[in-house]
């Protein structure tokens, strides 16, 4: 039995369940998935890595409403780090030089995610480092985490590193290398949802399911 150290890229999940299932599995309980997708071994820790959207007010109180339930539900053994979101004005076509406008003089404005990619590699190599847990597990099929494998690999080349690539995403990029893989089922998803409520001692009410997300 190893001891797992899990790494989960918030937004990776989210795009290969959405592609895949719609929302159907969005309420997941990531502490279970993880005990789902490794029966045999021993969680030790589960870290989210996400950030709430900007733009989106609906959509950003679901995720809210979600991450407030996973803390509720997983206790401890979940860890959730956040990021944010940098606005970012989309500036005029290089070609032409006009400006995405639909007729109202203002520019669009979109969102860039900031920090979550560093953070969950830092975590991944930092906990290598200090000999945290026997295997480290990452929830994602970004191919920018792999220089964090390869740093994991040269600080403990006897570390397992596995891959658990979200719905979608068949095998890993060909920059991955001496890494492990295999493809997070609907199974396991099925089986790895919270309760359609989830009570929050902490704030004095219950956590549910959006309805958008049945």
């Amino acid at each position: 039995m190893a001891g797992v150290t899990a790494y989960i890229d918030g937004f990776n999940l989210y795009y290969g369940l959405k592609s895949k299932f719609g929302r159907r599995y969005l309420w997941l309980d990531l502490v279970e998935l993880v005990r789902q997708l490794r029966p045999a071994d021993d969680t030790v820790t589960v870290r989210y890595f996400t950030a709430v959207v900007k733009g989106e007010p609906a959509a950003a109180a679901n995720q809210i409403e979600y991450i407030e339930a996973l803390h509720a539900h997983c206790g401890p053994e979940l860890d959730v780090q956040r990021g944010w979101f940098k606005p970012r004005s989309i500036g005029p076509c290089r070609l032409c030089g006009q400006h995405y406008e639909c007729g109202c003089p203002r520019r669009f404005r979109s969102y860039e995610e900031k920090e979550t990619d560093v953070a969950l590699g830092a975590a991944m190599v930092e906990d290598a480092a200090a000999g945290y847990g026997d295997l480290s597990l990452l929830v994602s099929a970004d191919s920018d985490f792999a220089p964090a494998v390869r740093s994991i690999k040269r600080l403990s080349p006897a570390r397992p590193v596995l891959l658990a690539m979200p719905p979608g995403n068949l095998k890993p990029h060909k920059r991955f290398v001496d890494v492990g893989y295999f493809n997070i089922n609907e199974t396991a998803l099925r089986h790895s949802q919270l309760p359609e409520t989830v009570l929050d001692p902490a704030a004095g009410r219950t956590r549910t399911r959006p309805a958008k997300w049945a």
